[in-house]
């Protein structure tokens, strides 16, 4: 039974974060299946490479797969998971975490079918983008696209192997499956060393055009680190502990000028990882450090400063989606201070402010999240949730959403700090699977902590 000295409101928040990723799966889905507007799908995905990618999680409102932003967010969810995992225990939230993580990596093993092969994505962006309308007749073709030894990916080899990895410590240490675990960690490993060994180093849009309107990196360094410290973490193996320190200096990491963390970039996550598990040097807590305090007290030069209502606001990043740098910087910190409690009370303030901000503390009185509250968004961009068949107007057609998103972040607010709640604007509306993946975290780290009400329960 569900721990009674929990916040009833944090612990909704997390069962419909759960719920949101329901919404997002692909293939055939399970007799349990609580999205009842949600239907199997995309059954042929794949096949044109004769090869099984039935499955998985749909992206973002539509209907393509990306391998890119599903590894990023299984890794930030799996990282909140090993640290509070008694806020998925003390809710009774953890076969769901089980059932939600097993749905992103058991698709992951099928799109690594050999060691030198990782399908990327699957559908086509010009066919899917001008198709909205519910998950019966996604449009085809469907194509699938893979690197392999002769056309490489670096950066999305060696992510994904850190979302096997980090995977594999959760499932292993606290989901007590140590045999799916050994899975995940041998596709880890495989993977791992595809992306050291396939030459030349080089983003996978070189290898993979197709990708680059969605998920366009321009690194592959991080990447190396991140992949080589999570194998480290789930292996002991201190071969990876030397190799992330190795690439660390090689991509001059150090200097790195704040990239915000997120699908293409995981640097500021490679800072806080390497604090918390390589002990043999400070380089790692040093440049955490720096990072976050250079976000966080929006330093001159920095990234970042505060909209007046109180939201990090980070330029270009915070654009298209404004909620997303807010939560990962704010995880990052709270992740941190698991690690080093020498700037706790400033990060954890800082954190905590973005969450409120989130949650109801906005000049809008709105909690950017899907169904929990009068307030809440109602118009997400989501072709299967809007119940709409006409692209032409998708803000009238329905006048009303057809079904709720329950849990679904949406992108937020722009600088000023107003929101429309308009379809069509994706910037504000749009919703994804790595616009949860932080939320999700930040929610089972409140109800680890013990957290009062969110502000939306007195709005």
């Amino acid at each position: 039974a569900q721990d009674s000295t929990v916040n009833q409101y944090y612990s909704a928040l997390l069962n419909d974060s759960l719920w949101f990723y329901e919404a997002q799966r692909s293939g055939k889905l399970p007799a349990n299946n609580r999205v009842d507007w949600r239907h199997d799908s995309g059954l042929e995905d794949g096949s044109d490479h004769n090869i099984d990618l039935v499955g998985g999680y749909y992206d973002a409102g539509d209907y393509l797969k990306f391998t890119i932003p599903l590894a990023h967010s299984l890794v930030l969810v799996a990282w909140g998971g090993i640290e509070w995992y008694d806020g998925y225990a003390k809710t009774n939230r953890t076969q769901d975490l089980y059932d939600m993580m097993r749905w992103g990596t058991d698709w992951l093993i099928k799109a690594h079918p050999d060691p030198n092969i990782l399908y990327l994505q699957v559908g086509d962006g010009d066919v899917d983008n001008n198709y909205w309308g519910p998950d019966t007749s996604i449009p085809t073709p469907r194509p699938s696209y893979m690197i392999n030894a002769t056309a490489p990916g670096t950066d999305a080899a060696a992510l994904t192997a850190a979302a096997f990895a980090s995977a594999a410590c959760l499932f292993k240490n606290q989901l007590n499956d140590s045999s799916y675990a050994e899975t995940l960690l041998s596709h880890a490993i495989s993977l791992y060393s595809f992306a050291e060994t396939a030459q030349p180093f080089q983003v996978y849009t070189n290898a993979i055009p197709q990708g680059k309107d969605f998920y366009d990196t321009n690194v592959f360094y991080p990447q190396l680190v991140y992949g080589a410290q999570w194998i480290f973490r789930a292996t002991g193996n201190t071969t990876y502990r030397d190799k992330a320190s190795t690439y660390f200096d090689q991509g001059q990491l150090a200097a790195a000028t704040t990239p915000l963390l997120d699908w293409s970039d995981p640097t500021g996550a490679v800072y806080v990882l390497g604090a918390g598990i390589d002990n043999t040097n400070t380089k790692y807590s040093t440049a955490a450090k720096s990072y976050l305090d250079t976000i966080i007290t929006a330093k001159k030069g920095g990234p970042c400063s505060f909209t007046s209502g109180g939201l990090l606001w980070c330029g270009g990043y915070s654009n298209s989606n404004s909620l997303i740098p807010a939560q990962d910087t704010a995880l990052l910190a709270l992740l941190y201070n698991v690690y080093d409690k020498s700037r706790e009370s400033d990060y954890n303030s800082f954190a905590i402010k973005q969450i409120d901000y989130m949650l109801g503390n906005n000049m809008m009185l709105t909690p950017y999240v899907v169904g929990v509250h009068m307030n809440s968004p109602v118009n997400p961009h989501h072709a299967g949730a809007s119940g709409g068949t006409d692209i032409g107007n998708i803000n009238s057609s329905p006048a009303v959403e057809a079904h709720v998103l329950y849990g679904a972040v949406v992108g937020g607010p722009d600088e000023d700090d107003k929101f429309f709640d308009e379809r069509s604007d994706y910037d504000q509306t749009e919703v994804a699977l790595d616009y949860n993946a932080p939320f999700q975290s930040l929610v089972a780290y409140q109800i680890s902590a013990g957290a009062g009400d969110p502000p939306y329960a007195s709005i």
